[in-house]
């Protein structure tokens, strides 16, 4: 690795910077950062760096390979794009939590053991959740506590795999997993689809995006579901499940897309449409399904942020993000508008924009491997995307009925971070082989045949017929749509009753009993000399009443709405025990 450096350095090293910054100097900070980020991937050398031994096994903090150097350029290249976009934020936590987010996804990309993996994973989770925290607000509160407390879990079933995939295997290095139905092989996989986002572990994705910050949800479109796109790739290619969780996923977010009002949501479920074929082609494994699950997954990250970040900059401006509640923007922010339809054709797989030529691997691949029912779904999938990303919400957001508003264009710093953007999702589409050069393996595709260019535009325009034909069934509607977080929501309720009358009133009982009936029974047994001494009593007795007040107590705070502190605390106390477990049992073999 050239010089030594690890790119995730630089990150960690501005978040430290950038609370001792002002004004220029912390946006100077912003920029340089990044940029310094990519001239270090761009010079890394493949190979494995950072090897040391641990109580008996291997670990590599570096590993660079094909496949780590393209999510390292696009990650550290959607940084910098984010962080102009994001300029003019003078919040300091915001810029922080970024990088931290940025730092630890490019651990995880770059991590060659999974002890190494995990701790940039729960690096991330937390990170990520403070994004959503700093939008401040009931809603925002609410939607990064139950965020924080799904990928603690997550991160819980990743812990315990690793730890039985490394008693079992002997060694920690991240690789291949083999499919020997194990424990360890299924809890892993838990750990990865949720982050993916796969339904029904979906619900956190479209639950906390839309309560974000502006630019704060731009990041988080970026990196938590594609680095599970990545360990996917690295962990479990050619696994048949994820095939048929991957169609799942293209046609769930689509079809809740139909029902969504919420700019951002709807958005949201595009994302989970859209991992949806990066899953898809992992599970189909070959060549040219892996390069094209890498080369979507690139494509996706840069116009998926230039569609939260036209989404944001209206928001920003009209403090508006209901379909119902916007239209008649085109006039006043025709940028926006022009740079957010860059975006819309980039998601639809229009020909000469980056989706086309990343999209279109996966369904060739799919194609390719005979697998007739996958590429109609798929196929079916990409005409809904263009139907709501591309038709259905830039019309009810810019065009439609005029809600008499008329904000100016967004700060420059905006439209250049969006300009960007969409920059090279057009810089793709025109010129694949700027992508096709950094998959990890030969590609041998040609994504414009004739038959491909006109069975495209065929579907998109039909789908384009469709929708003005049967605009009036589109029009957004003012509701909420249910989806799997309703059961956890529920969850949570009951568990907050039992802790507030059973529990509590078990508390009660016990509490009365041990300071009448049992303590007053157990001190007269032992001034009688029948049982123990009187000092052994009072402190068992004690011991359990305080036992049971704590319980009690403990319940009544989590009702109160520290749960992230206990969550922390569970996982710090499951991975010191289960690490010295591994460690101290199995080390020595």
């Amino acid at each position: 690795m050239t010089d030594g450096l690890h790119p995730a350095l630089f990150y960690l090293v501005g978040a430290l910077l950038i609370p001792l910054l002002r004004g220029r100097a912390r946006q100077v900070c912003q920029i340089v950062v990044p940029l310094l980020a990519i001239a270090c991937v761009l010079a890394l050398d493949p190979g494995s760096y950072g090897l040391v031994t641990f109580a008996g096994r291997e670990l590599v903090m570096v590993q660079v390979d094909r496949l780590s150097l393209v999510f390292g350029v696009v990650f550290t290249l959607m940084s910098l794009i984010g962080m102009v976009y994001a300029l003019h934020v003078h919040r300091p936590g915001e810029h922080i939590a970024a990088f931290l987010y940025v730092g630890s996804a490019l651990i995880v990309v770059f991590a060659g053991d999974f002890f190494t993996l995990f701790v940039g994973w729960e690096v991330m989770a937390f990170a990520s959740a403070y994004l959503i925290f700093a939008q401040g607000g009931r809603a925002a509160l609410g939607a990064g506590y139950r965020y924080l407390l799904v990928h603690v879990t997550g991160g819980v079933c990743l812990l315990a795999g690793i730890v039985l995939y490394t008693i079992a295997s002997g060694t920690a290095l991240f690789g291949p997993l083999p499919a020997d139905g194990s424990l360890a092989y299924y809890l892993i996989l838990c750990g990865f689809l949720l982050n993916a986002a796969v339904p029904p572990l979906n619900a956190w994705l479209t639950d906390a995006y839309p309560e974000a910050t502006v630019t704060g949800a731009v990041f988080l479109c970026a990196f938590t579901t594609k680095t599970a796109v990545y360990v996917l790739i690295r962990a479990y290619p050619a696994a048949e499940i994820l095939v048929v969780l991957g169609v799942i996923m293209a046609l769930y977010g689509v079809v809740y897309a139909v029902l969504e009002n919420d700019c951002r949501r709807l958005l949201g479920y595009h994302i989970v449409s859209q991992v949806g074929y990066m899953v898809a082609g992992v599970g189909i494994g070959t060549e040219l399904a892996l390069n094209g699950a890498t080369a979507h997954a690139f494509a996706h990250i840069l116009y998926k942020a230039l569609l939260f970040m036209g989404a944001g900059a209206v928001i920003y401006m009209t403090g508006r993000r209901k379909l119902t509640e916007l239209g008649g923007l085109y006039r006043t922010m025709p940028l926006t508008l022009t740079l957010y339809m860059i975006g819309a054709f980039a998601i639809s797989a229009f020909p000469f924009f980056s989706g086309f030529v990343s999209k279109s691997m996966v369904i060739a691949a799919a194609a390719g491997d005979n697998r007739a029912l996958a590429t109609l779904l798929l196929t079916m999938a990409s005409s809904g995307t263009f139907l709501h990303t591309g038709l259905k919400l830039p019309y009810y957001m810019f065009f439609g009925k005029d809600c008499g508003l008329r904000p100016a264009e967004p700060p420059r710093n905006m439209l250049l971070g969006m300009g960007l953007a969409a920059f090279f999702c057009i810089a793709i589409g025109v010129y694949p082989d700027m992508l096709y050069r950094m998959l990890p393996f030969p590609v041998d595709f040609v994504p414009y045949t004739g038959a491909h260019v006109t069975g495209s535009l065929g579907i998109l325009l039909f789908t384009g017929l469709g929708f003005f034909l049967f605009l009036r069934h589109l029009d957004p509607k003012d509701t909420v749509s249910l989806d799997t977080d309703w059961f956890y929501r529920k969850g949570a309720r009951a568990f907050l009753w039992f802790a507030e009358r059973p529990v509590a009133r078990y508390e009660g009982v016990v509490s009365e009993l041990a300071n009448t009936v049992a303590l007053r029974s157990l001190r007269l047994g032992a001034r009688a000399g029948l049982w123990f001494d009187i000092n052994v009593v009072d402190a068992v007795v004690n011991g359990v009443a305080n036992m049971t007040l704590r319980g009690g107590a403990l319940l009544r705070r989590l009702q109160t709405g520290v749960l992230s502190h206990y969550a922390t605390a569970m996982v710090a106390g499951l991975f010191v025990s289960l690490l010295l477990y591994a460690l101290f049992t199995e080390g020595g073999r």
